[in-house]
């Protein structure tokens, strides 16, 4: 039987985003606190700026939403 959907896939998590749901979509496929993961997108951010702004704005366009 062919599985239509796929549970461990990376989406975004729009119920429990505070912008788009892509910090707490990480979260959840990496089985980590989502306070953690928003803590290091922070970190990242302003560590580098640029490179950061450009993953997190990829990652809303790129990644499908799921609730």
């Amino acid at each position: 039987m062919r599985e239509y959907i796929n549970l461990d896939r990376l989406h975004r998590d729009t119920l429990h985003g505070k912008i788009s749901g892509v910090c707490a979509g990480l979260a959840k496929h990496w089985e980590q606190p989502r306070w953690a993961i928003r803590i290091a997108a922070i970190a990242c951010l302003l560590l580098l700026p640029v490179a950061t702004a450009v993953a997190y704005a990829m990652a809303v366009l790129l990644l499908p939403t799921r609730s």
